[in-house]
């Protein structure tokens, strides 16, 4: 029998413990190689300044974050990092649901080297084609995403009024996107998105600042919305407010 070198050894378990979310054990374990742990612990450690930046300290307004997180998102060390999480095994591991998306939870809090307190929140998403995540906005989020496997129809919009019933939201974005690419919202920018798997799998990466502004009220939890709704003058949209349940007939 052929012993596994060190690096095929890693790479294996490494995928079996991303899926199920516990990539903190291989950290605490000292199991990755050597070269590569400073890399994601070094983006990792880049994700919690910019938060910290965000949250805490307010150096940076929302729609700045929201430009250097795209900035931290173009990075080739990030595309190399999710590859290693062996997203086959992953898809292998994962039930995807008939209805909506799967959450798949990553406990990154006891990552050796990085501060006891994160401000960044992350999870990834994983859908069957034809399957959303579902139109909806937050209040006091800023969100990115990035596409690790497969192919989206994603749709964001500017909330712009809301009303008893409804919202006006205002159309920004619509257009595919592959393994790579990625978008963000803030409050003021792009706050409402739709995603919608249009290959037989398809997974993102999702980090996200919660309660980033004291001045926003309200809790920052989704705010289900029609985005096909009567359109109305100047470009608009009147999208009927909507529970989780009736979201998810009609987008899941």
């Amino acid at each position: 029998m052929t012993t596994p070198t060190r690096r095929t050894f890693n790479h294996a378990m490494l995928g079996t413990l991303a899926a199920y979310g516990l990539i903190e054990t291989l950290f605490h374990n000292d199991a990755f190689a050597e070269s590569v742990k400073p890399v994601i612990k070094k983006w990792l450690s880049d994700l919690n300044a910019l938060s910290k930046d965000l949250k805490a300290d307010r150096k940076l307004k929302d729609v700045e974050f929201q430009k250097k997180m795209e900035e931290l998102y173009k990075r080739v060390e990030l595309s190399e990092l999710l590859e290693l999480l062996d997203l086959d095994r992953v898809a292998r591991t994962t039930k995807l649901p008939d209805n909506g998306a799967n959450s798949i939870g990553i406990d990154l809090s006891k990552v050796e080297g990085l501060p006891e307190r994160l401000y960044f929140g992350k999870q990834m998403f994983g859908l069957k084609k034809g399957r959303s995540v579902v139109p909806h906005g937050h209040r006091n989020m800023c969100t990115g995403f990035i596409v690790l496997r497969g192919t989206f129809a994603g749709k964001h919009y500017d909330r712009v009024e809301e009303h008893e019933k409804h919202y006006l939201i205002k159309p920004t974005i619509d257009r595919a996107f592959k393994a790579g690419e990625f978008s963000t919202i803030s409050d003021h920018k792009d706050n409402v998105h739709w995603f919608k798997a249009t290959s037989d799998q398809a997974f993102i990466f999702n980090v996200h600042v919660i309660a980033y502004d004291p001045k926003i009220e309200g809790s920052s939890s989704r705010l289900y919305l029609d985005a096909e709704g009567e359109k109305v003058k100047g470009g608009l949209i009147l999208a009927k407010k909507m529970t989780s349940r009736e979201c998810h007939k009609k987008y899941g």
